[in-house]
């Protein structure tokens, strides 16, 4: 025996020994002292059996009771110090994937247990996605603790892995196919046997006959009891377990009292059976709950597809430039300045910079847009792009946890950890209407005592079967994740839960200018002749001048010259040179030109012609001359959008007040306020100047929507009641909006109105079909006019139309 195991201690599981006590044991020929009567009769057992050798060879002493718990030993595996928990120096936060979601009670049960918890500051739980976002104390709690009061109401919570939650949605839906199946087997087989009792109402079925065909279906309904309606009975045990009514208790209710009390009349020979009705239920619950699963998944794709983009590996090229071998790498293992290779077809593990090739790269993951992109050598690409053309290869500017992609996961996370005002409000409806029906079933169970006793009992059984709690709880979370979805794969990240119902609410539209409703960038607006020479030789000349120059102007003036017939640059500049702020001046083809502000240009051209002080409705003039000659002024400005014209009239049409702010001179501002048909706008704001307007508006009641660029308009869009900002892959994580158009256009902020106009509606048409159906339902089956299996149709069909109503949604 090893020397760790003390003879003061209880000879089998070493806790200290009574004082007193007379168990023993006698072991070897020894007499050895045990701590109570258990280890007394397991240590006899062992003897009696002839493995007294279990003693002889033991390292330690047997499990016993004294640092018990039901913490499995996988969940003390985490804690407040792992890096994917924190957040603060006070709190830790994390999304966790749940196992065993049956419907929308389960959220309620989990999130009710959570906030139970000393320590936990905040706990949502998505029903689409079965994703929980829980925030907690450093001090008052550990991850360990989560998981465990997860586990003690029935269900499995872990860290989000992607791979394992694909695996485990993937074995959730083939045990439920195969439940589904074996129920609807029983409720053929017991069709079969029921349907000659139905037939012969003329008393033609002899006794001995109806009582075989009573056993028969007892025993082939026991296989829909003991394996399909499980998901019901595990939903209500955990519901009365966290002393709570969830919406499996009325089924699970249900199903028992026909099923029990069918064994009751076949064991007695009286009295109905109802087993065609209990698998009929069954399989009808069971069919309508495959199709809410389905539901989720669809309106969970979009998420789903973004969170299998990251690629698991990356082709390193350690030994570059002298050595282009590859070696295959953990993507996660990437660092700053490493150089890796991306084949066609495969996705960008990281944020990184071309070094060597050019490729069509697709960003829809990102953006939104379905087009392929361009990218060449010295341009960055984000992580999650998929290369579409030729193999690149790239140096790496971030870690792969630091990719755009990842950052994009993060505010998705984000996304589902708050539930909207009406998603709450029929969160809380639910929960009463079960203690509500349970109450009137047993009331009307009275009753029907009183009235006709055979009635008591299907009667009762037809209340909990028809009631559709299910179909309050389904109406506005399936509504609003297919609606999610649908945004995300047009390029609209919602962040927040209450975007959709705040933004239909919205009196005030408020726009930021630059890089919101214009393009951010100049272009060329007009070109006026000031000589002989054509516009478009002008355009040329000036082409050439600017081809070397990363200025905005010249970009414009470059962009304009390139969609001249031909395509290509005709001329080129020689002995260039640069006026700092001024212009440049330049020979093509023999002449010497200059390109600038008027003054620059007059020292070759000669006085000004006309008025050169300043550029017509705020547009930025720029000159060409040469010697003795004024040739022409081209004129750029900041662009509106194609789309801004159609987003500002889609919003007057509604009602809504368009307000624009700017911190652009009051001049420019005021030109396009006029362009738009803006009424009210506001020029040369500073941020605070822009929140200080925005909260006025909501001293007066106004429920305001700030669309802006997300850099610069921090404070404002914090402050809206609903926020967008414009996408960017390096401004991504630090948005302060409730809203990112990842596509950067304008026109996602039209598409997101009309969403949330549409989601609003089919969140009422749910709502008031969930109403209507257990207004009707109910009190037609509590006066006998429906018998339990019309019942369980009744049920599923109500769940059935509120899931595809919702996932109408999904279509753009």
């Amino acid at each position: 025996m090893n020397a760790v195991l003390q003879p003061s201690a209880c000879f089998h599981c070493g806790l200290p020994v009574p004082a007193g006590s007379s168990w023993n044991v006698t072991i070897d020929d020894v007499p050895r002292a045990m701590c109570c009567p258990g280890c007394e009769a397991v240590a006899q057992t062992i003897v009696d059996i002839g493995q007294s050798a279990y003693y002889r060879d033991r390292d330690e002493y047997a499990v016993n009771a004294a640092d018990a718990t039901m913490v499995p030993p996988e969940l003390r595996l985490y804690s407040n110090d792992d890096a994917q928990f924190a957040r603060d120096a006070s709190s830790c936060e994390a999304t966790l994937s749940v196992e065993g979601i049956r419907c929308a009670a389960c959220v309620w049960l989990i999130e009710r247990q959570l906030t139970r918890l000393p320590g936990v500051q905040a706990a949502s739980l998505n029903v689409a996605t079965e994703r929980l976002y829980v925030r907690w104390s450093r001090a008052q709690c550990e991850p360990g603790d989560i998981l465990q009061a997860v586990l003690q109401v029935g269900y499995t919570a872990y860290p989000y892995d992607a791979v394992r939650h694909g695996e485990r949605l993937q074995k959730a839906s083939k045990t439920l196919g195969r439940q589904l199946f074996v129920a609807g087997l029983s409720m053929m087989q017991v069709m079969m046997y029921v349907a000659p009792a139905y037939l012969a109402e003329d008393g033609t079925l002899d006794d001995n006959m109806a009582s075989l065909m009573r056993w028969a279906s007892l025993l082939l309904t026991l296989p829909a009891i003991c394996y399909s309606a499980m998901p019901f009975f595990q939903g209500a045990w955990a519901s009365l377990r966290a002393r709570t009514l969830g919406m499996d208790v009325p089924v699970a209710l249900g199903i028992l009292a026909a099923f029990f009390g069918s064994v009751v009349a076949t064991f007695t020979g009286r009295g109905e059976v109802y087993y065609d009705s209990a698998t009929m239920f069954i399989f009808l619950l069971l069919c309508s709950r495959y199709f809410e699963l389905q539901a989720r998944r669809k309106a969970a794709s979009a998420l789903e597809r973004l969170q299998h983009a990251l690629p698991a590996s990356a082709s390193l090229m350690a030994g570059f430039p002298d050595n282009r071998a590859t070696t295959l790498v953990p993507a996660g293992s990437l660092a700053v300045g490493d150089v890796i290779l991306v084949k066609p077809g495969e996705a960008i593990a990281a944020d990184s910079v071309i070094i060597e090739g050019s490729s069509a790269l697709d960003l829809s993951l990102l953006t939104g847009e379905s087009a392929a992109q361009r990218r060449k050598t010295g341009e960055q690409v984000p992580g999650g792009a998929i290369n579409a053309s030729a193999a690149l290869i790239l140096r790496v500017l971030k870690p792969a946890r630091e990719s755009t992609l990842s950052d994009l996961l993060k505010l998705i996370e984000r996304a589902g950890s708050g539930k909207p005002q009406i998603a709450q409000w029929a969160d809380k409806v639910a929960a009463w209407f079960v203690l509500g029906l349970l109450l009137f079933a047993v009331a009307v169970f009275a009753f029907w005592s009183w009235h006709d006793p055979t009635q008591a009992w299907p009667v009762a059984i037809a209340v909990l079967v028809v009631s559709c709690p299910c179909a309050l709880s389904l109406a506005t979370p399936t509504a609003l994740a297919a609606a999610t979805d649908s945004l995300l794969r047009r390029g609209v990240l919602i962040v927040q839960p209450h975007v959709l119902e705040t933004l239909h609410r919205a009196t005030h539209i408020v726009f930021d200018k630059t890089g919101t409703l214009t393009l951010g960038r100049p272009v060329l607006r007009q070109i006026e002749g000031l000589g002989s020479l054509s516009e478009d030789d002008c355009l040329q000349v000036a082409a050439a001048l600017e081809a070397g120059s990363a200025h905005p102007l010249a970009q414009a003036i470059l962009a304009a010259a390139d969609e001249l017939p031909g395509q290509q640059l005709r001329m080129h500049a020689q002995q260039l040179q640069e006026v700092q702020g001024q212009g440049l001046e330049g020979i093509v083809d023999g002449v010497r030109y200059r390109l600038g502000n008027a003054a620059f240009v007059a020292a070759i051209a000669g006085p000004p012609l006309g008025d050169t002080a300043v550029g017509m409705q705020g547009m930025t003039p720029l000159y060409l001359g040469t010697q003795g000659r004024w040739l022409t002024r081209f004129l750029l400005s900041d662009a509106l959008r194609p789309e801004a014209r159609d987003v500002v009239a889609y919003f007057h049409r509604h009602g809504k007040q368009v307000v624009l702010l700017s911190g652009d001179q009051e001049a420019l501002t005021q030109s396009v306020a006029t362009e738009l048909g803006i009424n009210t706008a506001c020029g040369e704001c500073l941020p605070d100047e822009k929140l200080d307007f925005v909260q006025q508006l909501q001293a007066t009641g106004a429920v305001v929507a700030m669309v802006g660029d997300g850099i610069n308009d921090a404070a404002v869009l914090s402050g809206a009641d609903v926020s967008f900002a414009m996408g960017s892959g390096a401004a991504l994580a630090q948005a302060h909006a409730d809203t990112v158009l990842l596509s950067s256009q304008l026109v996602s902020v039209l598409d997101t109105a009309k969403t949330a106009a549409r989601s609003m509606r089919i969140i009422r048409e749910n709502l008031g079909w969930a109403t209507l159906y257990n207004l009707t339902a109910i009190p037609a089956a509590a006066l006998g006019f429906l018998n339990p299996w019309l019942s369980g149709v009744g049920m599923a069909a109500s769940s059935a139309v509120v899931i595809a109503n919702a996932l109408r949604l999904r279509k753009a």
